[in-house]
């Protein structure tokens, strides 16, 4: 019997008319975006089904809708097939804030609280940085050590107390993607050293990314701060399946510990390929992604070839994995 993961995508996945095709077929899906409307007191189902996606990609209204959308697929595969994920999945884990849907599908959240908190990440990650201060970029062709080599080689030479002294220089690794790609995150003039210095480096690309914040850096710890204070007063429950972590790629089961991972993340690194590497360790040879988009089965396919990967997005694609499963 196939060993599964599921798998809950992260910003990039989005598109305009994202789960309308969801909510058109199934009450079950309606509900859930009936849920995360009412959680926000707006209608962000409405911006999910017909955009503009300009305002869609806003990463306050990104974060949720994500959610929301993974989060009905799940509710549809329950409502129409008498799924239960605990009786299917081994690991679940989601790409930076997929982490929050997977701990919502896990039991750890409700779908009303996860809306609430990845309203807040988004609004205090976008607040955190002004606009044209910070930057990423994707280098395509490295591997994590070729990065952060990059990345060292790109910030100043520390003062004489060892510190860099300003947010200005500040650059990281801010995720391991894997098969090659890497993506690098923090002040746009040291992001746009790396860029230049990449490029000396033979690396296959180094591009600018279209993000409106510097996300998974050290320049997010005033964002960082405001969801410690955000998870404090939120109530965790043990998830139903182990979390894989983003920035560990380990297993997480305690609420506290599951709190403390989501804090860290906001500034840490999405450990993504290590965390594909990690579970094929733990015997999972299929891979589940539920919610818009194929992308972190693209990411799979190129770290574990040998793997399975199917993808539940669509009316169609919840009937296929019913039957697959």
């Amino acid at each position: 019997m196939p060993v599964h993961a599921f798998m809950f995508p992260g910003q990039g996945s989005q598109f305009a008319g994202m789960g309308r095709d969801l909510a058109a077929a199934f009450g079950a899906a309606r509900e859930v975006f009936q849920e995360v409307d009412d959680a926000l007191d707006e209608k962000l189902s409405k911006l999910m089904f017909s955009g503009p996606i300009e305002e869609l990609t806003l990463t306050q209204n990104t974060q949720p809708a994500l959610m929301a959308v993974s989060l009905a697929v799940l509710r549809v595969l329950e409502a129409e097939g008498g799924f239960r994920l605990a009786d299917k999945a081994t690991l679940v884990a989601g790409h930076s804030l997929g982490e929050y849907s997977a701990l919502a599908a896990a039991g750890s959240f409700g779908v009303a609280e996860a809306a609430r908190l990845l309203r807040l990440r988004g609004t205090a990650m976008q607040k955190a940085v002004p606009p044209g201060e910070g930057a990423m970029a994707a280098l395509i062709g490295v591997d994590l050590e070729q990065a952060e080599a990059i990345c060292a080689e790109a910030a100043p030479v520390p003062g004489e107390d060892g510190a860099v002294s300003s947010r200005r220089d500040c650059i990281q690794v801010a995720n391991d993607n894997g098969g090659g790609q890497v993506v690098i995150s923090g002040a746009a003039g040291a992001v746009a050293r790396a860029i230049d210095i990449a490029k000396t480096r033979g690396v296959k690309r180094a591009m600018p990314l279209p993000v409106s914040a510097p996300f998974h850096c050290a320049l997010m710890a005033p964002a960082a701060d405001a969801m410690g204070e955000a998870l404090e007063r939120a109530t965790i429950h043990a998830p139903s399946v182990p979390l894989l972590a983003n920035v560990t790629a380990a297993k997480a089961t305690d609420p506290d510990r599951i709190r403390a991972l989501l804090v860290e993340q906001v500034t840490g690194t999405v450990r993504w390929r290590e965390s594909v590497s990690a579970m094929t360790a733990m015997g999972v040879d299929s891979f589940v992604e539920l919610g818009a988009g194929k992308v972190l089965c693209g990411l799979v396919r190129r770290i574990a070839p040998d793997a399975a990967t199917r993808s539940a997005g669509t009316p169609d694609e919840i009937e296929a994995l019913l039957k697959a499963l």
